[in-house]
């Protein structure tokens, strides 16, 4: 076995400090975590709980298999956002649990949040949600329980989010199940989320679902109508046919939930591994790895071997690149090829090194994970000469065209084109988390103010004009200010750049849990068909 040394210092200043500095920064992640699960405040959910009725959380727990886990996605959706209408969590909750030993994708409305309405964080959400179960083929259970759009928000809204219904229908279309269990109202476009989906339960007298509600209906032909005739559940089991089972209550419609998913018969195309040996070193020291200034490096191997199956870990090139780890392991039982950046710069040597592992990957069917830490492809004269660019677009090339499952973890610094050679949001990872310590924006907030700074030098110069060194340092201390803000974590998990925002100690959980949802469907690496690779 290649077992990875450590050289972490735990009783030294540097790592204390580092340490004291993550939990500052999980402080703030958990205090918005915990605006996510308050939903639209006590004053609803006393509302929702005096109707007899759970919070969404409630029904997934009641949901899943006792004693197992549920990973949570974007869970900070909406954050920072400007509309103060528009709550954190988006008036829903998606992630992957195990329900009668299947691995579903599950999102719950929130209807402590103006109805479980759904606003434009709610569609990136959900979309993102469904997005993840076509790739990894996970049965899809909705929990709906939604006033439909949030109206006054409707022309963002209306157009896009028919993707939800396309998706419904192409999930279903690929033998992938889908599941509506309807709560309460499920109207106008919302109602579609049933009418779309293989299995319908509604719970009696609570659910509502129709196109039109009474009043709408009324101006429409002048009809007078009930909630109950228009679209109650009973109507729906009895006359139209829409639902396929009947509830008594919630607790009846989640067991009946459960029974239909007992009789799936879903099988997942890889079989589970063997229990694997944990990490050799204790998770509690990844909180003092990363440090505070992400110019300074770290080790990624520290990291590595804190996740991985027994600390074992075979490196490939370790004397070339030296900038880029990059390894075979094994996590929870499952393969994982890793690449990991050591010293934040990539070179061209880093780069070639990449697309020949990555490529390596495919040939093998073997996942691979990005541990992210760089700044970004290496500038300069010597290096454009050296043909950084060639070689950068060759891993970026090799990113876009593999097959395996990726999966990302930014851990710290994740700038400019290195974010998407290490796979970002936007080269599909099938699932991609941060630390609290990373930052990802197109520079560093003094590059990108000093270079902003430069190229007004350099224009009023060719204008003949003086520069104003003092507007010049307002501008500079405004830009990195606003750069800063923009990159951290929270910010970029609120707009749905990542999954969510991880503990460093879950990291192996979550990778596990996210390894298991990937090998749900088959995992076939690129056999060729990489495009040109510019020599």
């Amino acid at each position: 076995m290649t077992v990875l040394a450590t050289a972490l210092d735990t009783g030294g200043a540097a790592y204390a400090q580092r340490r004291a500095e993550m939990l500052a920064k999980l402080a703030e992640v958990e205090e918005a975590h915990g605006q996510a699960l308050a939903g639209g405040g006590e004053k609803y959910l006393t509302r929702h709980r005096g109707r007899g009725k759970l919070p969404a959380r409630e029904r997934i727990e009641l949901l899943l298999d006792p004693d197992t886990p549920f990973l949570e996605l974007s869970p900070l959706a909406a954050w920072g956002s400007e509309s103060p209408t528009y709550a954190v969590g988006a008036a829903l909750v998606t992630g992957i649990g195990v329900v009668e030993g299947v691995e579903c994708l599950i999102t719950a409305n929130d209807p402590t949040v103006r109805g479980g309405a759904s606003n434009p964080w709610t569609l990136k959400k959900a979309l993102r949600a469904n997005e993840i179960a076509y790739a990894n083929r996970l049965p899809v259970i909705s929990l709906v329980e939604s006033g439909g759009a949030d109206l006054p928000s409707q022309k963002e809204i209306f157009i896009p989010g028919g993707a939800l219904f396309k998706d419904l229908t192409r999930l279903s279309a690929a033998g992938i199940p889908t599941v509506a269990v309807v709560f309460g109202n499920s109207t106008a476009g919302g109602a579609y989320v049933p009418g779309m989906s293989d299995h319908v339960i509604m719970v009696k007298e609570r659910a509502k679902v129709f196109l039109g509600g009474p009043p709408l209906v009324k101006m429409a032909t002048g009809e007078e109508s009930d909630d109950e005739s228009l679209g109650g559940a009973e109507m729906h089991a009895r006359t139209s046919g829409l639902a396929d089972h009947l509830a008594l209550d919630e607790p009846d419609a989640l067991r009946q939930a459960r029974r239909v998913v007992a009789r799936l018969n879903r099988r997942k195309a890889h079989p589970d591994p063997a229990p694997a040996p944990p990490p050799k070193y204790d998770a509690e020291e990844l909180l003092g790895i990363v440090p505070g200034d992400l110019k300074a490096p770290f080790d990624p191997g520290e990291v590595i071997a804190r996740i991985v199956d027994g600390s074992d870990f075979d490196a490939f090139k370790p004397l070339y690149g030296t900038s880029l780890t990059c390894g075979w392991a094994t996590l929870h039982g499952y393969p994982v090829g890793i690449l990991a950046n050591a010293r934040g710069v990539l070179f061209s040597e880093e780069s070639q090194k990449a697309a020949h592992f990555i490529q390596l990957a495919n040939q093998r069917d073997i996942p691979l994970l990005f541990l992210h830490n760089t700044t970004g492809y290496m500038v300069g004269k010597e290096y454009e000469q050296g043909g950084i660019i060639k070689h950068g677009a060759m891993m970026i090339n090799a990113v876009s065209n593999s097959k395996v499952p990726h999966l990302s973890v930014l851990m710290g610094a994740s700038y400019g084109a290195g974010h998407y050679g290490m796979c970002g949001r936007a080269y599909d990872p099938r699932f991609l988390f941060s630390w609290p310590t990373a930052k990802s924006a197109v520079m560093g907030p003094q590059q990108l103010a000093g270079v902003l700074s430069i190229v007004a030098r350099a224009s009023a110069a060719a204008k003949g004009q003086p520069y104003d060194d003092e507007a010049d340092a307002g501008l500079r201390a405004m830009v990195e200010q606003q750069i800063e803000s923009e990159s951290l974590p929270l910010f970029l998990s609120g707009r749905l750049y990542d999954d969510g925002v991880i503990d460093p100690r879950d990291t192996r959980t979550v990778l596990g849990l996210c390894l298991s949802a990937v090998h749900t469907a088959p995992v076939e690496g690129a056999r060729g068909g990489f495009g040109i690779f510019r020599m």
